[in-house]
C-alpha cells in the first residue's frame, strides 16, 4: 500500500491561527480535499459531540475520502486539560476527553492523536519522574482502549517550546518501549523534527516499527515546499522503513487555505507520486 495523502481541518475556534489548512466548514473542506485528490482528512474537533457521525460518514463517502486521524488538542486549547496535571481530577477528565475522541474516531477506523494534551513537567510542582509516570499510565490505558476499534493510539513528540515530555523520535520510542501495551505508535511531525532532530531521515529510520502517522509540513510550518526541508531523503527513509500510513498536511493556511492545500498536493505528488508528475 502506498503512502496516502491527508489534509487537516480545524473546527476549533480557540485554535484559530494554528497550523491547520482548512477551517470551520467541514462540508466545503471535504469537497475541496476531494477535488484536489487527497485520500483523507484529519480533523480537529472541539469535542466528540460537535460533529454528527452520520453527517461525517455521508461527507466522507460522498467525496471518496477516509478519516486519517482525529486530534485531541482541543482538550488543551479549549478545556485546559492535560495528562500530567498535578490534580488527579484534571488528569481523569483529560483521559475521559481523549477516550471519547478515540470512540469517535474508532467508528471510522481512524486513530486519535495525543499531542498538546500530554502536558509538561515542571508545572505546578510536578517533577519529571512523576509527570513521566502520569503520561505512561495514560498511554497504557488509552492505548488499550483504542485496541477495541482495531486502531492504535498515536503519540506525538513535540518541540521543546511545547513540551518537555518527548521532543525526539528517540525519546518517543523510549516511551513506547516502556509500555506494556503495544498499541501506541508515534507521530513523526516534520516541523517539530526540523527543530529537534540533527538528521530527520536518520530519526525516521531509527523509528522503524514505531512510526504510525506523519505530518507532512515544511520547516516554517508552511505547506510542504514553502520552506527549506529537503524531502527527498525523508521520503527515502519512509520507504526504507516500509511506512504505509498518511502524510498529513498540518500546516498554516499560507497564503490561504486553498493555496496551501494545492501546494501540499503538488509537493506530495512530486515526492510520493513521481510517476504521476
Amino acid at each position: 500500500m502506498a503512502i496516502r495523502s491527508a489534509v487537516t481541518i480545524s473546527l476549533v475556534p480557540e485554535a484559530r491561527g494554528g497550523p491547520f489548512v482548512f477551517w470551520d466548514d467541514l462540508a466545503d473542506a471535504c469537497r475541496k480535499a476531494s477535488e484536489l485528490g487527497f485520500d483523507a482528512v484529519e480533523i480537529f474537533l472541539p469535542g466528540p459531540d460537535e460533529v454528527d457521525l452520520v453527517t461525517l460518514r455521508t461527507l466522507l463517502d460522498g467525496h471518496g475520502l477516509a478519516l486519517a486521524a482525529v486530534g485531541t488538542g482541543a482538550g488543551w486549547v479549549k478545556h485546559r486539560l492535560n495528562l500530567v496535571h498535578p490534580e488527579s481530577s484534571v488528569r481523569s477528565r483529560a483521559r475521559d476527553f481523549i477516550r471519547a475522541i478515540i470512540d469517535f474516531a474508532g467508528r471510522f477506523h481512524a486513530p486519535a492523536i495525543i499531542g498538546s494534551m500530554q502536558g509538561r513537567s515542571g508545572v505546578d510542582g510536578v517533577d519529571a519522574p512523576t509527570a513521566a509516570g502520569h503520561l505512561a499510565d495514560a498511554l497504557e490505558e488509552l492505548g488499550e482502549h483504542a485496541k477495541n476499534y482495531g486502531v492504535p493510539l498515536v503519540y506525538e513528540p513535540l518541540n521543546r517550546y511545547e513540551t518537555n515530555m518527548a521532543n525526539t523520535v528517540e525519546a518517543g520510542m523510549a516511551i513506547l518501549r516502556s509500555l506494556s501495551t503495544k498499541n501506541v505508535v508515534l507521530l513523526a511531525d516534520l516541523f517539530h523534527m526540523n527543530i529537534e532532530e540533527s538528521d530527520i531521515a536518520a530519526a525516521i529510520r531509527a523509528g522503524r516499527g514505531g512510526i504510525g502517522h506523519v505530518h507532512f509540513v515544511d520547516s516554517n510550518r508552511r505547506p510542504a515546499g514553502l520552506g527549506h526541508i529537503d524531502f527527498a531523503p525523508i521520503v527515502a527513509a519512509l520507504e526504507e522503513i516500509e511506512y504505509q500510513g498518511y502524510a498529513s498536511a498540518e500546516a498554516f493556511p499560507y497564503p490561504d487555505p486553498d493555496s496551501a492545500a494545492e501546494r501540499t498536493m503538488q509537493t506530495f505528488r512530486q515526492y510520493f507520486r513521481n510517476d504521476e508528475a
